[in-house]
């Protein structure tokens, strides 16, 4: 049976384009206006949805989401929260066919146990996980739990991950590949197209999974570039940017932060989609 984010790459290749794959902090700024931005995502042009975990201290993030999770821990946002929101995206939109993978830190999934993690993450329809801390010789502590529920684990590679090194990171990657376009935290650099090119095309020589990249995209033509040669841009730092743009002096919500999230969000789209595919 083909997982919802198969499904997703499958219809996106019928389709002869690329994905949008976007990033958002779970409980940023507040539970509300976080649950408000995730439900409206797919409407907006999302294909593919990553919920951060908020987690106390994410080493792979830049200050943008690092910051979002302090926003997000501070309103009091919880795994169990995570997954309620998921759950409640599910009943009330009737949304059963847009991806959600949650994005974080395995510390979390080890303080509750990969088993009980993975079922509950299930239940609430959840469909997969990106772990930035879990390499491939420790993936075996969380895939036989994530298959038995149905759910990918999406393993991350880099400029760094050569061709001696990739088949041991894609030997436990399901669902798609996550290329980290740059070195570094998140949100810092951005990658020229010609590397994109190149790292898809080499990594595509190992695997028939789908390849995202994400880091560093920003703007509507960067993500273009990227669905020239990927199955999938992913953005996460700005629209977690446009967030907090959003926010007065005091943490509180403008009534302009939601819409102005959205309208970012549909130029993003609007520049992946103009890419066609062969």
């Amino acid at each position: 049976m083909m997982s919802r984010i198969e499904k997703r790459f499958a219809r996106l290749k019928a389709d002869k384009r690329a994905g949008l794959v976007t990033y958002i902090t779970a409980g940023d700024p507040d539970t509300d206006i976080s649950y408000q931005i995730l439900k409206g995502l797919p409407a907006a042009g999302a294909d593919l949805i990553e919920l951060g975990m908020p987690f106390t201290d994410p080493m792979a993030d830049g200050p943008s989401i690092q910051l979002a999770g302090q926003r997000a821990l501070k309103a009091g946002m919880t795994v169990d929260k995570t997954f309620d929101m998921v759950r409640r995206f599910r009943k009330e939109t009737g949304d059963n066919d847009t991806p959600i993978l949650l994005m974080g830190y395995y510390n979390l999934v080890y303080q509750r146990g990969p088993e009980r993690f993975c079922k509950d993450a299930a239940a609430a329809g959840v469909d997969g996980f990106i772990l930035v801390d879990l390499p491939p010789e420790e993936a075996d502590e969380l895939k036989p739990f994530a298959a038995a529920s149905g759910l990918d684990t999406v393993l991350l590679t880099a400029p760094t991950t050569d061709d001696e090194r990739l088949p041991a990171v894609l030997k436990y990657a399901s669902g798609f590949v996550y290329f980290v376009s740059v070195l570094g935290i998140t949100g810092t650099k951005t990658a020229t197209e010609d590397a994109v090119r190149t790292h898809v095309a080499r990594i595509k020589r190992h695997t028939d999974l789908p390849v995202g990249v994400g880091f560093g995209i920003r703007t509507p033509e960067q993500a273009a570039a990227v669905a020239r040669h990927a199955d999938a841009a992913v953005v996460g730092t700005a629209i977690i940017d446009h967030v907090k743009a959003g926010l007065d002096d005091k943490g509180k919500a403008k009534p302009e932060l939601v819409p102005g999230v959205f309208a970012y969000i549909k130029a993003l789209a609007d520049g992946v989609r103009g890419v066609r595919k062969a």
